[in-house]
């Protein structure tokens, strides 16, 4: 059952990123929208996340799950080292949902509006971002389980040049699956054009980003390189996510919309691939060179059994009608 509880913890922690990845990046097109247009933006957003945007948060809650049953020594170390990026990034989740529906559903229009916005669009480039950070600081080698104080033990394992690039990389992320999706949701030829030139924007964005992190894994002794390119899975994911960029823009170039979506969340399922196997089963990175893997942190296996059997029948009763949500939705207006 341990496979199958490490299956869905992944799988989760993709899903979130894909789905959820792309609720945070439209907000952070949002930000990056003129005054004049961004009503439209909303508009096409609203149709594109609409009643399934809380539904994204399944896969977080998932994953937090699985990580607190199935791996009690890694959430320990993460709710205890890296309890401040987290908090905020629950903060900013729930700012960005309660902003989200105060501004779309209140039933009174006045200057609250703007403030519901500055939230909305803040929070949605902020929790991204140390989503980012969280994850770069479990790779980054920072986190001293034996410091003496504060700081060293605090703030220094997810404050550094590696985490913050990391961060940085996600919010481009974020953004350019969100314009890529809302390029399929647009009806207007116009409207089509300007989420282009911001997944263009994006891209470059992310690209510069991901120089970045490996500069920044340089400077921090990560061996992100090594992970990356010098075996073959990763080697591999690293082609394959170039080259469905590279289809994706020719597909754009043709003016064909259908399968965009597609190509984007596989070519950031190759990158998440690309950086994690090499470094699997591998969790954590300590400072003092230790590293906390999945088979090592085990919950008992009466736990690790239940789990299992949880998450299999879990799975079997709400995936098809989650689907089925989305299926639904994205007919309402066809």
């Amino acid at each position: 059952m341990q496979d199958v509880i490490i299956t869905f913890l992944f799988l989760a922690i993709l899903l979130y990123f894909l789905l959820g990845g792309a609720d945070f990046g439209a907000g952070i097109i949002e930000l990056f929208t003129s005054t004049k247009n961004r009503g439209k933006t909303r508009k096409t957003m609203y149709h594109a996340i609409g009643p399934v945007w809380e539904a994204n948060h399944m896969w977080l809650i998932i994953a937090i799950v699985i990580l607190f049953v199935a791996f009690p020594k890694i959430y320990s170390l993460m709710s205890i080292y890296l309890h401040i990026p987290l908090a905020i990034m629950l903060i900013g989740i729930i700012a960005r949902g309660t902003a989200f529906v105060f501004r779309h559903y209140d039933a009174v229009k006045d200057q609250m509006q703007e403030i519901y916005n500055q939230i909305f669009i803040y929070s949605s480039f902020i929790t991204p971002l140390f989503l980012g950070i969280i994850a770069g600081s479990m790779l980054s080698g920072k986190i001293d389980h034996h410091a003496t104080n504060f700081a060293d033990a605090y703030i220094f394992g997810w404050l550094n040049l590696f985490a913050i690039a990391v961060g940085l990389f996600t919010v481009a992320l974020c953004g350019f699956l969100a314009a890529i999706y809302l390029i399929g949701e647009s009806r207007a030829e116009e409207d089509k054009k300007r989420f282009i030139k911001k997944a263009e924007l994006m891209n470059v964005a992310a690209v510069s980003a991901g120089a970045l992190v490996f500069l920044a894994a340089y400077i921090d002794n990560v061996p992100l390189v090594n992970w990356v390119f010098r075996n073959g899975v990763g080697l591999m994911a690293v082609v394959l996510a170039s080259l469905s960029l590279v289809l994706l823009w020719w597909l754009l170039l043709k003016g064909k919309t259908k399968i965009l979506r597609i190509l984007a969340g596989f070519q950031v399922s190759m990158i998440l691939v690309a950086i994690s196997f090499a470094h699997f089963p591998n969790f954590i990175r300590l400072s003092n060179g230790e590293t906390v893997s999945l088979f090592d942190a085990l919950a008992p296996a009466k736990t690790i059994n239940s789990l299992g059997w949880a998450l299999l029948l879990g799975s079997i009763l709400i995936l098809p009608f989650l689907g089925y949500l989305f299926y639904k939705f994205q007919q309402k207006e066809e």
